[in-house]
C-alpha cells in the first residue's frame, strides 16, 4: 500500500480513538457531581479508556486501537451535604472520583490529537490530488 493511503489509514483511526476518548471525557465531566439516589449509595465512577497499536495486515501500518475501556477504582471522596437524598445519617454523601481538572487537561489533549489527525488526513488529501493533477499534466 502506497504512504498516503497509509496516512490515511492511521489518522483515521487516530480520529476514532480520540472521538471515543473525548466523549468519555464529556461524560466524566458531566458526570463530577452526580452522586447516588439513596443513603450509602455509590455516585458515578469516572471511566477511563486506554490506547494500544495495532498493525494493519494489509498496509503494515501500525493503527490506533482502543485497548480497554474501564473504570478509576479510585477512592471516593466525602462531603458534608445533609440536605442531598444521598446523605447518610451524620449528612455525609460519597462524592464521584472524578477531578474535573485533570478531565479538562484530558479533554485539551484529546481535542489537540484529534486536530493534529485531522489536519494529516487534509494534507494527504491535498498530495493525492497534487500527483493525479501531475499524472493528467503528464498525459
Amino acid at each position: 500500500m502506497d504512504p498516503l493511503t497509509s496516512a490515511l489509514k492511521v489518522s483515521a483511526s487516530g480520529l476514532q480513538a480520540e472521538s471515543t476518548r473525548l466523549r468519555i471525557v464529556s461524560e466524566n465531566i458531566a458526570n463530577a457531581r452526580s452522586t447516588g439516589d439513596v443513603p450509602g449509595a455509590e455516585p458515578y465512577r469516572r471511566k477511563t479508556i486506554s490506547f494500544a497499536a495495532e498493525v494493519d495486515r494489509a498496509s503494515g501500518a501500525a493503527l490506533v486501537e482502543i485497548q480497554r475501556q474501564g473504570t478509576d477504582d479510585s477512592e471516593f471522596s466525602i462531603e458534608f451535604d445533609p440536605g442531598n437524598p444521598a446523605a447518610d445519617e451524620k449528612g455525609m454523601v460519597k462524592m464521584p472520583n472524578v477531578n474535573v481538572l485533570i478531565e479538562m487537561a484530558d479533554m485539551r489533549e484529546a481535542n489537540r490529537a484529534y486536530e493534529a489527525n485531522l489536519q494529516t488526513i487534509k494534507q494527504s488529501r491535498d498530495l493525492i490530488s497534487q500527483t493525479i493533477d501531475l499524472l493528467r499534466a503528464s498525459q
